[in-house]
């Protein structure tokens, strides 16, 4: 099995209506030289999904930095008091807040962020620009655009899920073992090697009292958003944007096996252009889970950004 090469910490965090789970790997002094590096997952992910990145940092960055690792609401360790039916995406944008609130209060951080953790990065450099110092997105890309005539269409299919959700056809899938667990990982991501698969299926899923083996992330958001992706409001949040921003992609097009023509990278670089300082950059022989694939590149990719002029 993977042996992590830096330890880390929980923290227990209260934020607006849960208990948030922090994981935080400090830095070599009591008051790191540089600002915090706060690194947030993406869908069905934990935020100990980073440690292949943060164990591929050089010595002097790490040691210079405390990074911070979220449980975003409803997954992993950070699981609501009571039941949940739907998670809207402006929760995790005020969720954030609160927490840089608590870590870098008054203080710039700078942000990594996941798939959908990129997307909530994107959008929180835009409604609170002054909070961010740098921007890594790595293959956050946003969604198809929409059209409002959609909507009707969409808030049926909305409720529709919800009863589903009810009635428990929306559950996640059991798992006989941690084995198992790593196996499926493997499964969906051919280029993680067993004995990561194996370290991460323990932070990604935790046994029951019977031996069952879950995935910690809530159903619940495997339910459509009601609201539908509006695109023009995507990109003026890009253009509120004042920090550097570096867009990470990786060298499957992940665009094309999700969307099928719908929405294509040409796209996602045109929507890039309203940032006012974005750059981009590919990792090779990586496909979504490039912080899985490739973390070296990954990690070289961060320090390289967060450390220039």
């Amino acid at each position: 099995m993977y042996q992590p090469l830096r330890a880390s910490r929980s923290e227990r965090l209260p934020i607006r209506t849960l208990e948030y789970h922090v994981r935080l790997w400090e830095g070599g002094g009591s008051a790191p030289a540089a600002p915090p590096l706060v690194m947030v997952h993406g869908w069905m992910d934990v935020g100990a999904s980073y440690q292949f990145v943060v164990d591929a940092f050089g010595e002097a960055f790490a040691a210079e930095r405390r990074i911070i690792a979220p449980d975003w609401r409803g997954f992993g360790h950070s699981m609501p008091p009571a039941r949940c039916d739907h998670y809207p995406f402006a929760d995790y944008l005020a969720d954030l807040d609160r927490l840089l609130d608590h870590y870098a209060p008054g203080q710039p951080v700078d942000l990594v962020g996941h798939s959908m953790g990129g997307n909530v990065a994107m959008a929180y450099a835009g409604v609170r620009p002054q909070r961010i110092r740098r921007l890594v997105n790595l293959e956050g890309f946003g969604l198809p655009a929409t059209e409002p005539a959609q909507a009707p269409a969409r808030y049926a299919q909305w409720l529709d899920e919800l009863r589903g959700l009810d009635a428990g056809d929306r559950h996640l899938k059991a798992y006989a073992s941690a084995e198992a667990v790593a196996a499926r990982l493997m499964k969906t991501n051919p280029r993680l090697g067993r004995g990561q698969a194996e370290w991460l299926a323990r932070e990604w899923a935790q046994p029951d009292d019977r031996g069952a083996w879950h995935i910690l992330g809530d159903a619940a958001h495997k339910v459509v958003n009601p609201l539908l992706y509006r695109v023009e409001e995507a990109l003026a949040l890009y253009a509120a944007i004042a920090a550097p921003v570096l867009a990470v992609e990786a060298s499957n097009d992940s665009m094309g096996l999700w969307w099928k023509g719908r929405y294509d990278l040409d796209q996602y670089h045109e929507r890039l252009r309203h940032v006012p300082d974005c750059r981009v950059a590919r990792v090779q022989d990586a496909g979504h889970m490039l912080h899985h694939d490739q973390p070296a590149a990954v990690a070289r990719l961060i320090e390289e950004f967060l450390q220039a002029p």
